[in-house]
């Protein structure tokens, strides 16, 4: 495995990505892996894991970090991927078939950029339902709980006890700095549309992101003839917390999308 660390991809910003690969080429693709942390917590590091296993089937991956709060707030994260998708198309991956994975908030991104630049894209437990899940739940007291050890856990131990409804109020609304005018802009459900790269969508039966927002989310690509893959997976895990389960039916997914572009680009 080669890995080359903290390559600079915006230098106004300061941003820097991890790259991934095997050694050997031509590679199958390029994939960028979005790690998670509620838009307040995490590194690229903590998806040296995931990244691991994709460079070993012989992709590129990239695995970026970005913008988190209390530094910025929505849609700044998002401008970061705006970013690093210019940083792509200036380098020496930019004929390259891409796809993009993430976990958590980083499942949110990745669904974002489906949205935006039509990738194929694996979502695992993405933050999707906001402005619906927000206006049913007014009632819920938002609250943070213990996250002091949050950087020093691995990926998959973090909130893989079920329901959460006020840790998942508090992280979202902390995204928006407790505004409330962005929430529908946000949701990425209210754009999907026919160029929408094609998804796979994972959720836990009884985790803390909620199973609607996927739900919806299917419903959505369908009405826009967009292909996808739904995957309800049993118990409380989050995102991480599944992903042997899930990584072959992943795998599969990219396979058949990122390189079905390849070939079309030929």
């Amino acid at each position: 495995m080669q890995v080359k660390h903290d390559i600079t991809y915006d230098k106004n910003r300061h941003l820097t990505l991890d790259a991934y690969h095997d050694g050997t080429q031509p590679f199958l693709g390029l994939i960028i892996d979005i790690h998670g942390g509620g838009w307040f917590r995490g590194d690229k590091a903590k998806d040296e894991d995931w990244a691991t296993r994709l460079a070993d089937l012989g992709y590129m991956v990239l695995v970026p970090n970005y913008r988190m709060t209390p530094d910025v707030y929505y849609p700044e994260p998002l401008s970061d991927m705006d970013s690093l998708m210019e940083w792509i198309s200036r380098s020496e991956y930019n004929q390259m078939p891409i796809g993009v994975v993430g976990s958590s908030a980083g499942g949110n991104m990745s669904v974002e950029m489906a949205i935006k630049y039509g990738i194929p894209a694996v979502s695992l437990s993405g933050i999707l339902d906001i402005d619906d899940w927000l206006a049913e739940h007014q009632d819920v007291v938002a609250a943070e709980g213990d996250t002091s050890g949050f950087n020093q856990q691995a990926s998959a131990t973090i909130n893989q006890n079920g329901a959460n409804d006020a840790f998942y109020k508090w992280f979202v609304m902390n995204y928006f700095d407790q505004r409330t005018d962005e929430l529908t802009a946000a949701t990425p459900v209210h754009r999907v549309n026919s160029q929408t790269g094609p998804m796979y969508l994972a959720n836990s039966l009884n985790e803390f992101v909620p199973t609607s927002g996927i739900l919806t989310m299917a419903n959505a690509l369908t009405e826009a003839g967009v292909p996808f893959e739904l995957n309800m997976v049993p118990g409380t895990r989050h995102a991480k917390g599944y992903l042997d389960d899930v990584f072959n039916e992943t795998v599969d997914f990219l396979k058949r999308h990122v390189l079905v572009e390849h070939v079309d680009m030929q």
